[in-house]
């Protein structure tokens, strides 16, 4: 008999194989397509991952294998957030600082990411009416967003929870993210 825990468990761990699948497939696919420069197709040209490359994918990927070692918290300031996420393995720290650093890239880039979050078209789209400030420390970062505008507000503290409910319950929160749109 099958108790329930170990069936939710199952359908957990089936939804991420799915998610890594499906991502996979996605990339495999621009990979292979014939005649697609690099950095096109779906993951360079606006699509489905918006301008996520390859090595980006690959961050997130190992950002949610570990997902349990990393430690976040959300300070809601006027107009954002104040949040700080952190982990005690120095090669996680530099994939963190690296994967911030390289969202800040897109956002200040306005080349829109979108598979993973349902605020980040709004914060792309309105990126230059938003101050990020993204300080590098020892064991992670530190982020400062703020907006005078208070539906930009609403969607830098969204964001923030949702990056939140990434480092506290890993993949299935993606896939319940690209679920729900």
């Amino acid at each position: 008999m099958i108790t329930r825990r170990a069936l939710l468990a199952g359908v957990a761990v089936g939804g991420g194989l799915l998610g890594l699948g499906l991502i996979g497939g996605y990339v495999l696919r621009d990979v292979f397509r014939p005649g697609t420069p690099s950095g096109g197709g779906m993951m360079g040209s606006g699509g489905m991952m918006g301008s996520a490359t390859s090595a980006d994918m690959s961050m997130y990927m190992k950002l949610f294998d570990r997902h349990t070692e990393l430690r976040r918290s959300v300070e809601e300031i006027p107009g954002g957030v104040r949040t700080t996420t952190e982990s005690d393995s120095a090669d996680l720290t530099a994939l963190l600082q690296a994967h911030v650093s390289s969202m800040y890239g897109h956002v200040n880039q306005q080349a829109e990411v979108t598979c993973m979050s349902g605020s980040l078209p709004t914060l792309f789209h309105n990126a230059k009416r938003y101050r990020r400030q993204l300080s590098l420390m020892p064991t992670g970062v530190a982020v400062v967003e703020t907006s005078d505008d208070r539906q930009l507000t609403a969607a830098i503290r969204a964001h923030a929870q949702e990056v939140s409910g990434f480092v506290r319950d890993g993949m299935p929160a993606m896939m319940r993210g690209m679920m729900g749109r």
